[in-house]
């Protein structure tokens, strides 16, 4: 396993995100969630993964409880992140939550205490101040946003007063918007772009085509939308190409690919403990120029019929419904 240290933080580079921990959406079942999770997480553990992505809206708290209770004894061997979603980032909220957060995870700090969303009708100042409570507290040892443009990234800093170590985006070969700015920034700073989505939910895999498509949250969302499926299909196939080279999957290419490029984390998803060991093995991958200018030109020639954001957003909406009920409550 590879590691990146950056602003004091060190991180592998392989993460797991626990999105699917608990979460009914992406109908695993309660077997995952009870027995599949905790052995991904302590597997991930053994190979040298230290960074654990979770967030409170994920699952309603459930994906915390499950990361919390599998770290056990090994909660220190971690770097663990969760996430606020922003429906009120100010003062008091902003504390109670993340102390909650805490009781879930079953920890008194977090390593990255992230905003998930900037929210538009909330005053920077107002949420920076909240932020830089937690950071004075000890309750947070970092803080981080996600789905931030950089302006907003580069605000919140200003009004944090120290460095907001991260920034958390969809990126893969199927979606470099983080390379026009905030990857520059992050680069030129001392800061990190952690990689949610790194095999655009599976279409990376190579396992899917336009006649075999999966079920459930993913089949609604872009990159599965039958006609983009197809339009990815010669970069699967330069994936296919390199990761036979290397006698490795092109999911573990994927991942190495966006390695390549410093300041640069990812959290893929596991399924299983075999997908968790494969994803981890990726940190290892060496990909030559030739084949990084490969994939890069092959993802340059990506044009997808309808983009991730159009299609995601109906979806997005409903979540954010349902999350707001669930803070509620």
């Amino acid at each position: 396993m590879r590691y990146v240290e950056v602003g004091g933080a060190r991180v592998s580079a392989v993460g797991l995100g626990t999105w699917q921990f608990g979460s009914g959406e992406w109908g695993y079942g309660s077997a995952y969630a009870e027995e599949v999770a905790p052995s991904i997480v302590r597997r991930s553990l053994e190979v040298g993964v230290t960074l654990f992505d979770t967030a409170e809206i994920y699952a309603m708290g459930r994906s915390e409880r499950i990361l919390g209770r599998a770290l056990g004894a090994r909660r220190d061997d971690a770097f663990v992140a969760t996430k606020l979603f922003p429906v009120l980032p100010v003062d008091p909220v902003v504390g109670w939550r993340a102390r909650r957060s805490l009781a879930r995870l079953g920890t008194d700090r977090v390593d990255l205490y992230q905003l998930h969303w900037p929210n538009p009708v909330v005053p920077t100042a107002a949420t920076a101040a909240a932020v830089r409570r937690l950071l004075d507290g000890g309750l947070a040892r970092h803080a981080g946003v996600s789905n931030y443009s950089l302006l907003q990234w580069q605000a919140l800093e200003e009004h944090v007063g120290r460095p907001v170590l991260s920034n958390q985006v969809r990126y893969s070969l199927l979606d470099r918007r983080p390379e026009r700015e905030l990857l520059p920034w992050a680069q030129s700073t001392g800061r990190i772009v952690i990689a949610y989505s790194p095999l655009a939910q599976g279409l990376l895999s190579g396992r899917y085509d336009a006649a075999n498509l999966p079920s459930g949250l993913r089949a609604r969302t872009g990159p599965f939308l039958p006609d983009n499926v197809r339009a990815a299909e010669p970069l699967i196939g330069a994936l296919r190409e390199v990761a036979a080279a290397h006698q490795a999957a092109p999911p573990q290419v994927a991942l190495a690919w966006l390695l390549r490029r410093p300041n640069v984390v990812v959290i893929p998803g596991a399924s299983s403990v075999g997908q968790a060991e494969s994803n981890a093995a990726a940190a290892d991958l060496v990909l030559a120029e030739d084949e990084d200018r490969a994939l890069t030109a092959a993802s340059d020639g990506y044009r997808p019929v309808t983009t991730v954001a159009r299609a995601g957003a109906s979806l997005v909406r409903r979540r954010v419904h349902r999350v707001v009920d669930g803070l509620r409550a």
